[in-house]
């Protein structure tokens, strides 16, 4: 009785601190990659994604919306902002000083449909089905974007001109709803032969992303939607990853190789949930602050 007496205690200690305590504990984690060509100057990347808002969720939009003190060069969000029917305001409000920077933009599922609840016990068997929640005003949250001067690399191209180096961007749309139009990337790459270096951006990081990214030039890919797994082992780490990217690449910096071609992944953990799964567990919500730096 003792034993199942501590066990129940610990599981019970388990619940409130990933429920009440560790979902809410933001931070912002720092990272360096050298891909610039030599002589360049340093360019700071923000990385967010997976912020699920819902519109009570005021501690997270004023966090979010004092991320723009740290003034990057450049924004990178990878989607599933929203994650509640009445969000995009606060989304847009919560995000209006970092629009303010350049930045560019894909969508998750959860900017197309509104969250359902689901069993959290199917993650650990496969990957979620496709999103079948209620339609969002899409076109509302897009258009906030853009008319703000972000890119929308939703299956197709772009670049900017960041302290002096043109970035190319190359991107897809969700890949875990198989809206990821791949036969697309190399077009896009040929288009930005005058850049100075790729950049891949996609929501879901799903191997064949990661190939066709890899193929079409970009030499970083940035991605979400793992929720760095969410409900973590410590020690361990993550168990699953809701797609077919091994676990121990759910969050952080991994380097890849197909064939010739190397790509190195930065994936966001994000900084929400789904309402119906209100929990982090060794898994502490994020943002990314990438510097690029030129190559040795």
């Amino acid at each position: 009785m003792e034993y199942l007496a501590a066990l129940v205690g610990l599981g019970l200690a388990a619940a409130i601190w990933g429920i009440a305590i560790e979902r809410h504990l933001f931070v912002i984690r720092r990272e360096t990659v050298a891909v610039l060509p030599t002589g360049s100057p340093e360019i700071t990347v923000l990385h967010i994604g997976d912020i699920h808002m819902a519109p009570w969720q005021k501690r997270k939009q004023r966090w979010v919306h004092a991320l723009g003190q740290l003034k990057p060069d450049l924004v990178i969000n990878t989607g599933d902002n929203l994650g509640h029917t009445q969000a995009i305001g606060p989304v847009l409000t919560a995000l209006a000083p970092l629009t303010e920077r350049p930045g560019v933009f894909v969508n998750g599922s959860n900017d197309y449909y509104a969250p359902v609840l689901r069993n959290p016990l199917g993650y650990l068997a496969k990957p979620s089905e496709r999103s079948n929640g209620q339609k969002l005003d899409t076109a509302r949250l897009l258009s906030g974007f853009q008319s703000a001067g972000w890119l929308n690399l939703n299956n197709r191209g772009g670049q900017l001109s960041i302290r002096g180096v043109q970035l190319g961007f190359i991107g897809v749309d969700d890949a875990h709803d198989e809206l990821d139009d791949i036969g697309s990337l190399p077009g896009q790459a040929t288009a930005l032969k005058n850049c100075d270096v790729i950049l891949g951006v996609s929501h879901a990081p799903y191997m064949r992303v990661l190939e066709a990214m890899a193929d079409a030039g970009a030499e970083v890919l940035f991605a979400g939607h793992t929720h760095g797994g969410q409900v973590c082992l410590p020690g361990f780490g993550a168990l699953v990853t809701n797609c077919d990217l091994p676990a121990k690449n759910a969050k952080g910096l991994s380097a890849w190789k197909f064939g010739d071609r190397k790509l190195i992944l930065n994936v966001v953990a994000g900084l929400g949930h789904s309402i119906f799964a209100p929990v982090r567990f060794a898994c502490r919500p994020e943002v990314r602050l990438i510097t690029l730096v030129a190559k040795p």
